[in-house]
């Protein structure tokens, strides 16, 4: 193989590769980027063997062939080389290394062949469809702080993405929960998802499909069976393992019941949650919400470092309650929140409460209280 490129192309295609290797591999060939050099391209791949990156990107392919390279440490020579470098690659002969030239700068690196590459063997994708850029990114954005983080109870480590009829329009919608809270959010259902099996995207892939769509303002293709899922954005392929479990419920989770309506300015809010949780302790992140007529006074006692209030002006006429929520999860609510206020609808201290933009919002949080 021998092959001439641009070093920002190739430092941007390995950025979004080289992040599925894993840092500390017992399979040294999973510790590799595969490059193969054909026509006018050089294609990059990299797997863990549960989710498999390709890109390929335009090139000036002397000769053709393939090789794999350290992932991370091909990543940080590139990453070092001066801007507006031409980057050479060449595996010629059978050393085992490949030459990599730009500029002064050579270095010899040791390959392993191109056929231990492993093949994430994605079988039949049986459900096709399309949709924008930004309506999968609002459909992670929205509910990835919630995927739970705890292992034991895997069929929570990622987002279920399922369809179902609203008001007898098919939506397509994407939930994630830890137990603690839950995020759901949801949109109009592409031509072609109507039919999709409901599905868990896996942690490691929301947060690797949520980097690519960045600023990505095209259709992503999606192809998927009951177990692998593809995603096609430009010129980067991503496919994954689904979570082979059965997400909860989650619909008895949400409370219907919830009488008591408040109305808050959402940034004032999350200010005054963020100064009065800044003496509670890392153990207990508990701030007590005391609403009274048109006064929410939000509170924090610490026997260790003492107590924080603050006050502020709201919209509730129902009964004076106090309830407690975790401080952190009410701040990572808040951020997701689209509109100036934020609408709470609550029951008693001891019962979850649901967080919206407003009635019929196309996202809604659930969260659990904490005993204040």
């Amino acid at each position: 193989m021998k092959v001439t490129l641009e070093r920002a192309t190739l430092l941007k295609s390995l950025g979004h590769v080289h992040r599925v290797v894993e840092r500390r591999n017992t399979i040294p060939i999973l510790s590799n980027v595969l490059l193969h050099a054909q026509g006018r391209s050089l294609m990059l791949k990299a797997t863990d063997l549960d989710l498999e990156v390709l890109e390929t990107l335009p090139a000036d392919v002397q000769q053709g062939g393939g090789t794999t390279l350290p992932a991370h440490v091909l990543y940080d020579i590139v990453r070092k080389l001066p801007d507006g470098a031409q980057v050479s690659l060449d595996s010629a002969g059978d050393t085992g290394q490949l030459v990599l030239r730009s500029g002064r700068s050579r270095f010899a690196l040791q390959s392993l062949p191109e056929s231990d590459f492993p093949d994430l063997n994605v079988g039949d994708l049986s459900h096709h469809f399309s949709l924008a850029a930004g309506d999968l990114k609002k459909l992670i954005d929205k509910t990835q702080f919630a995927i739970s983080t705890e292992e034991t109870r895997y069929y929570l480590n990622g987002i279920y993405i399922h369809t179902l009829e609203v008001e007898g329009r098919a939506m397509l919608r994407a939930v994630a929960t830890d137990g603690h809270r839950l995020a759901r959010v949801e949109i109009v259902a592409p031509a072609g998802a109507a039919d999709m099996p409901g599905v868990i995207l896996p942690r490691k892939a929301v947060a690797e499909v949520q980097k690519l769509i960045e600023g990505l303002d095209k259709e992503v293709a999606v192809d998927m069976s009951t177990t692998k899922v593809r995603f096609t954005l430009g010129d980067v392929t991503l496919t994954s393992k689904l979570i082979d479990g059965t997400f909860p419920d989650y619909a008895r989770v949400i409370p219907n019941g919830n009488d008591k309506r408040l109305v808050v300015e959402r940034d004032s809010f999350a200010a005054a949650v963020d100064r009065v949780s800044t003496i509670s302790s890392e153990r207990g992140r508990a701030v007590k919400l005391s609403i009274v007529d048109g006064k929410l006074t939000l509170s924090v006692n610490n026997p260790d470092s003492g107590s924080a209030t603050e006050e502020l002006e709201v919209d509730y006429d129902a009964q004076p309650l106090d309830i407690g929520f975790n401080a952190r999860y009410l701040l990572d609510i808040t951020e997701q929140l689209d509109s100036d206020t934020a609408l709470l609808k609550l029951a008693d201290p001891g019962s979850p409460t649901l967080l919206q933009d407003r009635d019929g919002s196309a996202a809604l949080y659930v969260l659990m209280p904490m005993r204040v």
